[in-house]
């Protein structure tokens, strides 16, 4: 079957979209149904307008109605329909007809798909502009018992529903072509994505490949493609190691941020999170139960050997998911871009947990030089909003003094202003930190894995050591080939 789904040159020349609905319709195995709800019918109209649909299209629909909706996929207990909950909902059902109504008997050869889509375009208003799931459960064996899948949470940029529905049907196609004809290239397959569509029309800010085709590929590693690809500005993935959809995890939740390299974690790194969180918890606006937690590493950081290295980048995302914690990769090198983004999605309580040396760095003029209003607008960005930094120490390595929010030195330029958000409040101390361990530094750690040196497993959390050594993490050479 694979012979079916080969590349074709006569097309490759060819890369426009009726190029690429004509190729699927003349190819006599690939046959399927879609379901569109929420900004029309735009996939399957390309699809029907480039002619021969009649050999793909088993049947093309929209439940608009939510009680038609609801009557046929059930209903949602929050209540939603543009979630990724329904989008799972409306694939399973349609490929179940089709298994139930399809013979297989009378067409041995046939490969399965269900394309779906679950939209919100903008509202009349222009307040929110728009978003959406789209996906596609598919075969590449027609006796394949499980299939193949691909999901991606889409947000619209354009200022038109019909510009935005236009979008929708272009990226329809492109991801119902890749994965049919690039499923054994996922980079090139997220890149193929945005052909005939300006990046700066929308933003794919969630991907999951998974079924037997796509065993081999790692979702962490297609999320720093997002981001690499200049698709998104930050992706999240949980201790599964499957993508997450920032905006349902952040949603109206009190958030507490810890920024670092982790790499590898260390002790330090735990002591500040539990220190942290203790503190955060109890504060008066705070309800645990509503709380987030996430390890941040910034897109830079990852460069900070030159180019990104995908294997380190793996070492530490596998260190991080063994303790349990959601990882959030982003561009947002200052901190007050990263206040901003999470202020999208919550107005409760935001809290940055972060050592001495990035206070320091945060009353830095330079890095705001690019901003119209200097310091003074970034600080309104990032201090405006419901936020609190906790402070974890560090004792001066030539003093030996312990540095605090009390003591730290700042540009004399910059003393009033760290004094206004000092003492009200916005700066707390982490008080009962560990005096035993704050001489480890990530960095040490690493140069003593990677010279086989002794003595840096008493510097990680338990178990981390062991994970390191069996894996052998952030010591191999080989680079990451293409899945």
């Amino acid at each position: 079957m694979a012979s079916v789904l080969n590349q074709d040159p006569a097309f490759e020349n060819i890369p426009s979209i009726k190029a690429k609905t004509l190729r699927i319709n003349l190819n006599p195995v690939i046959y399927g149904t879609f379901a569109e709800i929420g900004a029309g019918q735009e996939t399957a109209r390309h699809f029907f307008r480039s002619g021969g649909a009649s050999g793909t299209i088993a049947k093309a629909m929209s439940a608009y109605d939510k009680n038609f909706s609801d009557a046929i996929y059930g209903t949602e207990k929050d209540g939603r329909y543009v979630t990724q909950s329904r989008l799972n909902k409306m694939l399973k059902h349609e490929m179940q007809l089709m298994e139930e109504r399809i013979s297989r008997k009378d067409h041995p050869d046939r490969l399965f798909f269900t394309y779906a889509n679950t939209v919100a375009t903008i509202d009349f208003s222009k307040r929110y502009k728009g978003h959406g799931w789209v996906g596609i459960l598919f075969q590449l064996d027609p006796n394949q018992k499980e299939y193949d899948e691909i999901i991606l949470h889409l947000r619209f940029k354009q200022n038109e529903a019909r510009l935005q529905q236009e979008t929708l049907g272009i990226v329809g196609v492109n991801l119902i072509y890749g994965a049919f004809y690039k499923y054994n290239k996922p980079r090139k397959l997220l890149k193929y994505l945005y052909d005939h569509i300006d990046k700066d029309t929308v933003e794919i800010d969630m991907v999951n490949f998974s079924g037997p085709n796509f065993k081999n590929v790692d979702n962490r590693l297609m999320s720093l493609q997002l981001i690499r690809n200049d698709m998104t500005d930050a992706v999240m993935f949980g201790p599964d190691g499957n993508n997450l959809l920032p905006a349902a995890v952040l949603y109206k939740k009190n958030i507490l941020a810890l920024r670092g390299s982790f790499r590898p974690v260390t002790k330090v790194n735990m002591d500040m999170f539990q220190k942290s969180y203790d503190i955060f918890v109890r504060e008066q606006t705070v309800e645990e139960e509503n709380t987030v937690v996430m390890f941040e590493i910034t897109l830079a950081n990852l460069k900070a050997s030159g180019e990104i290295d995908e294997q380190d980048f793996m070492d530490r995302a596998e260190l991080l998911c063994s303790l349990g914690h959601t990882v959030l990769i982003s561009k947002f090198q200052e901190y007050y871009k990263l206040v901003e983004y999470l202020g999208n999605y919550t107005k409760a309580r935001i809290g940055l947990t972060m050592g001495v040396n990035n206070l320091v760095e945060i009353f830095d003029e330079k890095y705001y030089r690019h901003l119209s209003g200097g310091i003074l607008e970034a600080f309104g960005k990032l201090f405006f909003k419901d936020l609190k930094v906790y402070l974890y120490p560090m004792k001066n390595p030539e003093t030996g003094q312990i540095m605090t929010s009390n003591n730290i030195k700042v540009h004399p330029r910059m003393k009033e202003l760290y004094k206004f958000f000092k003492y009200n409040g916005k700066v707390m101390d982490i008080i009962d930190y560990d005096p035993e361990i704050m001489h480890i530094f990530s960095r040490d750690v690493l140069k003593k894995i990677m010279n086989g040196e002794d003595g840096w497993e008493e510097m990680l959390p338990e178990g981390i050591a062991d994970i390191i050594k069996k894996k052998k993490l952030f010591t191999r050479q080989e680079e990451i080939v293409e899945k």
